[in-house]
């Protein structure tokens, strides 16, 4: 056992440091193999969340594979899940004595540093990247790993450990099947067996727990509770959380986030002292946060946004909201798979997809589109209200395909409102949190562009991509990394986080993908 973790903590930097490269090209084709992991790989159970004795969890309905026999000699535990799983939830991570790895037959690109797993919608963005620099075939194995996900674990996990069993990510699976659909052309098989996962795949998006209310839209949502298993003794995220909800009584629904003297339905207790100008003596108190705000947070996780304000402080009500993120990317599920069932000869099918994708546009027009502003906005289906928070997701139904020529038009007006010098800013105010202003992410980058060039934009997109790439590319020459994310404001990857994660990982997955991708639209090499 000790050889294994001394392995361990031998391969674990691999993926940490700078290859010996000076062209960020190299380094990208460099970091596609250093971020590379597998479930026979020793690099791939170093979690800085646990750092335990290595632990395998295979489907309760797989025989063992032959190399993970291997594995166990090695020095690996090998356990099987309590029972088979149908949905996500079937078995919860509390149910499991030690959390670990979960099985995927290939291998996988990791984004890097502490996220040292295969990520829901990181992947998307990564194969797109393997793509364009030649590796298809690493992409073909990262896609039948989700497919794996959705057979034996319930959908596409927000990664692959045993505490991600209760949720998955924005979806972007039917894209990434169309992104590799010509490897696979002269196979119909192929198509027909990765079509049925994708129906099933909607299926979980498009039924409850996920549906938001009455809308005829669908919400992020974890069906585990109270604090999430992966957040390690130690550290004081929901600590801050409770803190900031007390000193802070105007800013937010004391009630959602608050209440003394109450424990979460775990039975964890998690109750902090505190103490703040909301108490009326200024006398240290013991608080809980409550069920409804755990619920939320763990929805913020699914959601990928984590952490912003935008639906509402910590996102906290993040289960309240139909998002125009999430039902842009279900409209392009929805057209591609009457494309792949069209394929197919299914024209039934394709014109069932047609009018399902019509109505979920009737129903992001009627409660996320606001003619008199231009712009969307998620929907409240608590409260009954629109959000007022101006967010980048705005420009998701460019990407979809959902927006009309003129709901576009509008929409790019307010490419102002996010624009900064390095490139776009993920919502126009400032937070503290890593996902509002003044940072900026590579994927939001690439769909907006994309959306911008799609419509006819060219020049705002080019403009975009630009801004972007020169940003990535100025501080890869200071530093020979590239990072998660940029404050676009300043043009740096220096990124003081008031609020949440305060760490700006090095690897990155998404960003190497999303700066070849972008070099297409550039204004200039």
């Amino acid at each position: 056992m000790r050889s294994v973790l001394l392995i361990l903590a031998c391969v674990v930097g691999v993926g940490l440091a700078a290859p010996p490269a000076t062209d960020i090209r190299a380094y990208i084709k460099a970091a596609w193999h250093d971020l590379t992991r597998s479930v026979v790989s020793p690099a791939a159970y170093h979690d800085p969340r646990f750092e335990t004795r290595p632990v395998l969890y295979l489907p309760a309905d797989l025989p063992t594979p032959a190399p993970v026999v291997k594995l166990q000699e090695a020095g690996v535990e090998v356990r099987p899940l309590p029972r088979p799983i149908l949905h996500l939830g079937d078995v919860q991570p509390t149910e499991l004595a030690q959390q670990g790895l979960l099985y995927l037959p290939f291998p996988y690109v990791v984004p890097g540093g502490k996220f040292n797993e295969m990520y829901g919608w990181d992947s998307y963005f990564i194969m797109r990247g393997l793509v364009a620099d030649g590796q298809a075939a690493l992409a073909d194995g990262m896609l039948e790993n989700q497919l794996f996900e959705i057979e034996h674990y319930g959908a596409v996990l927000n990664a692959n450990r045993s505490y991600y069993l209760t949720r998955s990510q924005p979806p972007f699976l039917t894209q990434a099947i169309r992104l590799l659909y010509p490897r696979h052309a002269k196979d119909p098989l192929w198509l027909s067996r990765v079509y049925d996962l994708a129906v099933r795949e909607h299926h979980f998006w498009t039924t409850a727990p996920n549906l938001a209310g009455q809308t005829g839209l669908s919400r992020y949502y974890d069906v585990g509770e109270g604090p999430v298993p992966e957040m390690r003794p130690g550290v004081a995220y929901y600590e801050k959380v409770a803190t900031w909800a007390l000193t802070h009584p105007g800013q937010t629904d004391y009630a959602h986030f608050l209440a003394a003297g109450e424990r979460d339905l775990t039975g964890r207790v998690m109750a902090f002292t505190v103490q703040g100008p909301a108490l009326a003596s200024g006398d240290p108190q013991e608080l809980a946060l409550t069920p409804d705000y755990y619920h939320g947070d763990r929805a913020m996780r699914a959601s990928g946004f984590d952490v912003t304000f935008r639906f509402g402080p910590f996102s906290g009500a993040t289960h309240h909201y139909a998002p125009v993120c999430l039902n842009s990317l279900l409209y392009k599920t929805e057209t591609d798979l009457a494309w792949m069932a069209a394929t197919l000869g299914k024209v039934d099918q394709s014109a069932r997809w047609l009018r399902t994708a019509e109505a979920r546009k009737e129903a992001v027009d009627r409660w996320l589109w606001h003619q008199d502003v231009g712009m969307y906005f998620d929907y409240d289906v608590v409260a009954h209200k629109p959000s007022s928070y101006r967010y980048a997701t705005t420009f998701y139904p460019l990407w979809a395909g959902l927006s009309s020529p003129q709901q576009t038009a509008l929409v790019v007006r307010h490419l102002r409102d996010f624009e900064q010098a390095h490139g776009l800013a993920m919502s126009d105010v400032e937070t503290g949190a890593q996902w509002d202003k003044p940072f900026g992410w590579a994927p939001v980058h690439l769909l907006t562009v994309e959306g911008l060039a799609a419509h006819g934009f060219t020049s705002d997109a080019a403009r975009l991509a630009t801004e972007f790439t020169d940003t990535v590319r100025a501080n890869f020459e200071r530093e020979r990394t590239i990072r998660e994310k940029y404050d676009v404001v300043k043009g740096t990857t220096d990124t003081p986080i008031g609020v949440g994660y305060t760490e700006n990982v090095m690897g990155f997955g998404w960003t190497n993908a999303a700066y070849l991708e972008l070099l297409k639209y550039r204004i200039s090499p």
